[in-house]
């Protein structure tokens, strides 16, 4: 690689960053990390940030808690049927699979709900200013011709 082709773009901020593809500028990154080369040395790096007050504020995340829930409720099962006809490994493997599956699953549904309900609601509050005109407006003219 050569340093031209990196610093090419000078109005990106970001050039010295080695990803691919530069954020978008309505979607603009939360943190700006640099890689460490090696990809089991960035999932190292993810996990140091994690601290024990994320998992204390789990319940905060939106749909988070029904999905582990689900997801652990449906994992036990699977596992628990797995484990009388198979090996514990086999049993176990078939258990996490299940858990991620259904977490992921259900929490993709709700959130998918939420915006689905959020799109709603903005409709309604779009339309109660129009329902009072239009509630102003018959009301006037229906007066002078009862009176």
């Amino acid at each position: 690689m050569s340093s031209s082709s990196i610093s090419s773009p000078p109005t990106d901020s970001d050039a010295s960053a080695p990803s691919s593809s530069s954020p978008s500028p309505s979607k603009r990154m939360v943190y700006q990390v640099e890689t460490t080369g090696s990809r089991w040395g960035d999932v190292k790096e993810a996990f140091k940030r994690i601290s024990s007050d994320d998992m204390n504020r789990i319940n905060e995340i939106p749909c988070a808690r029904n999905s582990l829930l689900s997801g652990i409720a449906s994992g036990v099962g699977i596992g628990v049927i797995r484990g009388m006809s198979s090996s514990v490994f086999v049993a176990s493997n078939w258990a996490m699979g299940t858990f991620v599956l259904i977490s992921l699953g259900s929490w993709t549904i709700c959130q998918r709900n939420r915006m689905e309900e959020r799109r709603r609601m903005q409709q309604v509050v779009e339309a109660i200013p129009k329902r009072f005109v239009k509630k102003d407006e018959g009301s006037g003219a229906g007066e002078p011709k009862a009176a």
